[in-house]
């Protein structure tokens, strides 16, 4: 989508008064200073994002999805995407996976070769090449399998924490938020997450809060965590007031903002939110990332990964289609450089992009699954080749 054109959002339901809330989250043995987690997000929350958006503000920072057959068999690209940065303190991974024996093995490879010091489940991609195999948002409706998945991830974590990230359901005549829920938190998860969206929405609409509220209504002694339309800070807290929830998990209100954490820190705190930074600052905020980026992947592939990127920091400034383009296509630093030399970095803030859109828009469509897969809910059987050999949602 045109940077140009982007959609501004809402916010989702009636404003409610808030204030701030003690910070601090307790997720199993893990003392997060925020109550604020990152989304993981193929192909954007890599150690060098995380190591940028960590410079902001606390949290717990979470990896990319990878799925636990390729992590059990050794796949290159998902080794290194469980790979983390020296400043990477607490070691966060998601993971994937249709096969409670594999799932097994992966945790125990997390645990005992990588170090990880806590474990997120991914109940919630809608993508279709993850719900096609039956992963992802399309597993929970398999009520018996999602127990049995949940069930070997903690058994085989130790004491590190296990939690479960998931939506809403597939669709509306498939809702399982709550029912999974109860499982979790029965088979000794440490925290669940709702994405309040269906599957089927992906990500239009509104997210519905009300349904986080639910689920922390049914699900009582862990944390009840909730992701959806968190574009400022004001809404984490409005989130929170509104739901009773215990923290927010933030997606794509972060994409192009990494200051986002900042703010959320001085909400936290019941400090003033600081201003929102002016093309100069995020010019420069867009070279750190882009260093950070090219020492990860090298030059080509760390430009490469950066040009989405800068579409989201960008949005809502006038800086031109032009520019916009050949940023998108820049393969070199010096061409970055020279393209954000040129810009006017004396622009403010435009207010009205605070809100605007950026990352997945799309949606709803229908959700691509297994043949027969709504029909047989009680199988415990994994799906045949569910489990993906290639990480990433």
């Amino acid at each position: 989508m045109s940077m140009d054109t982007a959609t501004s959002v809402s916010v989702p339901m009636d404003p409610v008064p808030v204030s701030p809330v003690p910070p601090g989250l307790t997720i199993g043995n893990l003392e997060v200073d925020l109550p604020v987690v990152l989304a993981p997000m193929a192909g954007v929350t890599n150690s060098a994002f995380r190591t940028l958006c960590r410079s902001y503000g606390a949290g717990l920072y979470v990896s990319e999805m990878i799925t636990a057959r390729a992590l059990v068999e050794g796949n290159a690209k998902t080794i290194g995407m469980a790979s983390f940065g020296e400043d990477e303190t607490v070691r966060s991974v998601q993971l994937s996976s249709v096969d409670p024996t594999v799932m097994g093995q992966a945790v125990v490879r997390l645990v005992e070769e990588l170090g990880v010091d806590h474990i997120d489940i991914n109940f919630g991609c809608p993508a279709g090449k993850v719900t096609r195999q039956g992963a992802g948002a399309a597993l929970p409706v398999h009520r018996a399998l999602f127990r049995d998945i949940v069930r070997a991830a903690v058994s085989n974590a130790g004491a590190v924490p296990v939690t479960v990230k998931m939506r809403i359901g597939v669709d509306a005549d498939h809702i399982t938020y709550l029912e999974s829920g109860r499982i979790a938190e029965s088979e000794g998860v440490a925290a669940v997450t709702l994405h309040a969206r269906t599957a089927e929405q992906l990500y239009s609409g509104t997210a519905d809060w009300d349904a986080i509220g639910l689920l922390k209504q049914t699900v009582t002694t862990i944390p009840v965590l909730g992701n959806g339309d968190l574009w400022e800070a004001s809404d984490a807290l409005a989130m929170m007031a509104a739901t009773g929830c215990d923290g927010v998990v933030v997606g794509r209100g972060c994409l192009g903002r990494p200051w986002l954490f900042r703010d959320l820190a001085a909400a936290f705190r019941g400090e003033p939110v600081p201003a929102p930074p002016g093309l100069g600052e995020i010019c420069s905020m867009m070279r750190v990332h882009l260093d950070l980026l090219c020492g990860l992947f090298g030059e080509d592939i760390g430009t490469r990964q950066f040009r989405k990127h800068s579409g989201w920091y960008l949005t809502g400034f006038p800086v031109g289609s032009a520019v916009r383009r050949s940023l998108a296509l820049a393969s070199t630093v010096a061409e970055v450089d020279t393209l954000l030399g040129g810009l006017d970095h004396t622009l403010s803030f435009p207010p009205e992009a605070l809100r605007m859109a950026r990352g997945h828009t799309n949606g709803p469509r229908p959700v691509h699954l297994p043949d027969r897969w709504l029909d047989t809910v009680d199988d415990p059987t994994p799906p045949v080749g569910g489990d993906l050999l290639v990480s990433g949602g």
